[in-house]
């Protein structure tokens, strides 16, 4: 199949109290028409910032290496015209706060319709016409009614289908969704990502799917990345990745993940602290609070191996395989059993 997206060894510094500081660090992957890969990891991860830039949404000052091509064509090469074009038409973004991304002192008719009107040149009560189509296509009643009122006027929900009728407005080719569901209720969390799904299904959109769930993932990707300090940990299918987990921080997330037929006192946590790239140290960056750690997983930064159906940046692999959903030593507890090894060895 072939690809639409492509991301290649992709690194991207920015610019913060005078000083560039990387925040991702050789991010590769591609994405096929009409497929959905998911892209998860914590707060710092790299997620939104992978989005942005296949958007080409960086601020001034932004330094990229790699490449990010789309359709065969270098994003990063588009020019002014090509580049509008590609924003207007090619992709799509759905924003996680809807209310931050509409002007507040416009009507929901005036922000549907003004991207018709200037980019297909189209005549306001036609651009209108198609805006109450919109609208009734995903499931907003009396759409004439809405298209008159401001967003303050609409729900979480409501304003997220505006959100989505936006996006599809176009017919684009890829939908870029970061956390489209997080402010908003689980019943209308769902209500919303049926509605997303649908949309993708009948016009045959690709989408990059962020989110910090991982049960909701696995239910709507075909394929999901796990991020950690803006480097790729794994890549597997959706189902398998929450089966066979082939890194220790994949495995980690799934242990940590409530289920609602296992009872538990305490959910288990991971030790020590997120990292973000500009910190992460010399070789694997999720080495400090891994239980699985050995010396060689700080030295350098390890590869992405092929095992099985996925992709690991664990050096231990295929080693670790099926041993990881087992009850895991923390950071800590494997740091005392190597500390006691050492005494005994001196005893010897």
């Amino acid at each position: 199949m072939n690809a639409l997206l492509e991301v290649e060894d992709l690194t991207v510094r920015l610019p913060v109290a005078g000083e560039l500081r990387t925040v991702l660090r050789d991010v590769s992957f591609s994405l096929a028409e009409g497929r959905t890969l998911g892209l998860v990891g914590e707060s710092g991860s790299g997620k939104s910032m992978t989005v942005r830039t296949v958007a080409r949404l960086l601020p001034d000052g932004a330094e990229v290496a790699g490449r990010v091509r789309f359709d065969g064509a270098d994003v990063f090469d588009l020019r002014a015209e090509a580049l509008r074009a590609y924003r207007a038409k090619d992709v799509a973004m759905v924003f996680q706060d809807a209310r931050a991304h509409t002007n507040p002192v416009r009507t929901i008719g005036d922000f549907l319709t003004e991207a018709m009107r200037l980019n297909d040149r189209m005549p306001k009560a036609v651009a209108r016409g198609r805006a109450r189509e919109l609208l009734a296509e995903v499931g907003i009643s009396d759409p004439e009614r809405r298209l008159r009122q401001y967003p303050h006027e609409l729900s979480g929900g409501l304003l997220q289908r505006v959100m989505i009728a936006a996006a599809v407005a176009a017919r684009p080719r890829l939908v870029l969704a970061d956390e489209p569901t997080t402010a908003l209720d689980v019943t209308t969390q769902a209500e919303v990502m049926g509605l997303l799904r649908r949309m993708q299904r009948e016009y045959g959109m690709a989408m990059l799917f962020i989110t910090h769930d991982l049960e909701l993932a696995g239910a709507v990707c075909d394929e999901t990345i796990v991020l950690y300090a803006g480097r790729v940990m794994e890549r597997q299918p959706s189902t398998r990745l929450h089966e066979d987990p082939l890194h220790p921080y994949t495995a980690a997330l799934v242990r940590a993940r409530p289920e609602i037929g296992r009872r538990v006192e305490r959910l288990p946590a991971i030790a020590g602290h997120p990292t973000t790239a500009y910190e992460a140290p010399d070789g694997c960056a999720f080495t400090p609070r891994c239980g699985f750690a050995e010396d060689r997983c700080a030295e350098g930064a390890p590869p992405l191996l092929r095992v099985g159906e996925g992709l690991t940046g664990c050096v231990r692999m295929p080693g670790l395989r099926g041993r990881l959903l087992s009850s895991a030593p923390t950071a800590t507890t494997a740091a005392s059993a190597t500390a006691a090894a050492s005494d005994e060895e001196v005893q010897r």
